[in-house]
């Protein structure tokens, strides 16, 4: 299996990214994606430094690939989104239909993000038809899923890459509202880019003080930190790539742990408190099998 980077999630300061890619650069992933896909308010880093990153880490050795927006609200954002998608040398990570419909136009292969429903033989089958060259599987969904997925007729026969997030706190919704600034009781038009003062987004507690969620801007994340580590063994024939969300430099590190378990002779105490991996097992999200 190959390892990737998702692009970072969170609004960091410009030092930090650069930093943090610096050392991406040198680290154990196969695979890196770039860009900002939560909020185009975030612009610590403009094209240009995404692109320069991009060389950067492609002559380090790494297959860059390019993510756009996952929700896009107005004409600039789609503008942005095309700039993106016709930058000559790197993949693309498509997260907005918009996106695919733009590559698919070009007849340039794209890689579905999971923030695209695609939930059927069909609708791989459909994107596939398009361009898409490897599948990001939504979040939610199971190995069982998956496993009846990759043996339909149809699928089994296409040329495709399946990747899987296996590590971080997952992206579970989007939406037009800014929740980090309603938090602060500020309005999304102002809201003083408040994301940049929460690196890892804010916790969300229910009133026994039992976290349930981060939020991150506009995007809601699960309150604990999804953690597959132990599960490559059951990914074999199933996953091509293994997905890493960024959170600090220590999910760098985590990568090494992740190779060193792909055949599960490291295994890993998951932290219960904090992490989780109902999803992959079909059953509640939150919990740890």
């Amino acid at each position: 299996m190959k390892y990737s980077l998702g692009p970072i999630l969170y609004y960091w300061p410009k030092s930090k990214v650069e930093a943090f890619y610096e050392q991406a650069a040198e680290s154990s992933a196969d695979i890196i994606y770039l860009g900002e896909t939560v909020c185009s308010k975030r612009r610590e880093l403009k094209l240009k430094d995404w692109l320069r990153i991009a060389h950067n880490l492609k002559k380090a050795g790494k297959e860059v690939c390019l993510s756009t927006m996952a929700l896009l609200e107005n004409h600039s954002d789609l503008f942005m989104l095309r700039r993106y998608c016709d930058e000559i040398g790197f993949n693309v990570e498509a997260n907005d239909l918009a996106a695919i419909e733009h590559l698919s136009k070009y007849q340039v292969p794209f890689v579905t993000g999971a923030a695209i429903n695609c939930y059927n033989s069909e609708t791989i089958e459909f994107l596939h038809n398009l361009g898409m060259k490897r599948w990001v599987m939504p979040v939610e969904l199971s190995r069982d899923w998956l496993q009846a997925i990759r043996q339909n007729e149809h699928v089994a026969k296409l040329p495709l890459e399946v990747e899987v997030l296996a590590y971080g706190h997952l992206p579970l919704a989007y939406s037009s509202r800014c929740f980090t600034a309603r938090s602060l009781n500020r309005t999304k038009d102002d809201c003083q880019l408040c994301c940049i003062d929460y690196p890892n987004g804010r916790q969300v507690k229910t009133q026994d003080k039992k976290q349930v969620f981060v939020i991150n801007g506009i995007q809601t994340q699960s309150g604990l930190r999804y953690n597959l580590i132990n599960e490559q063994s059951n990914m074999q024939g199933l996953v091509d790539i293994v997905r890493l969300s960024p959170e600090s430099e220590e999910t760098l590190i985590m990568i090494d742990r992740f190779r060193a378990n792909d055949d599960g002779r490291y295994p890993m105490v998951l932290d219960k408190e904090n992490e989780c991996n109902g999803y992959w097992h079909q059953i509640a999200g939150m919990q740890v099998n």
